[in-house]
């Protein structure tokens, strides 16, 4: 189990499924920071200490969609393998994409795990039950 406060970078797009994912981790009491990137180059700059307004600590985990404007979450799963510092970052793809070649690439890049967003429950309550226990269960880098 983790003694660090895990911290999750939710990189995605859409207010509303940023908003809905930030209200599920409220609702069902799961209190772990969450810092939000609208796209891959957004986040890297936060993963990389480079933003001038958002940090992230470690350990983190990264929330990725995969269809988003100037870097999409594939371009941005191949700069985080890429680089040294942030290889070893772990990432949970969260999309509206249910096809088996998207979900094939995205495993290809050892993604954690790869979750469509209409399968995560009601108000995303599946996602807030598996982050909280993920947290309490898994030591991090």
């Amino acid at each position: 189990m983790t003694e660090d406060r895990l911290t999750i970078l939710l990189v995605d797009d859409d207010d509303v499924a940023a908003e809905s994912v930030e209200r599920s981790l409220k609702r069902h009491n799961v209190n772990l920071p969450l810092v939000v990137a609208e796209d891959g180059a957004i986040a890297l700059q936060i993963l990389r200490g480079e933003h001038p307004t958002r940090t992230l600590g470690r350990p983190h985990i990264i929330l990725l969609d995969l269809n988003m404007p100037r870097m999409n979450g594939f371009e941005f799963l191949q700069e985080v393998r890429a680089d040294q510092n942030l290889r070893d970052s772990v990432v949970f793809v969260l999309t509206t994409s249910n096809t088996e070649t998207d979900r094939t690439r995205a495993y290809h890049e050892h993604i954690a795990g790869y979750m469509v967003k209409s399968a995560v429950g009601p108000q995303f309550s599946k996602l807030a039950h598996l982050l909280a226990d993920y947290h309490t269960s898994v030591c991090l880098p």
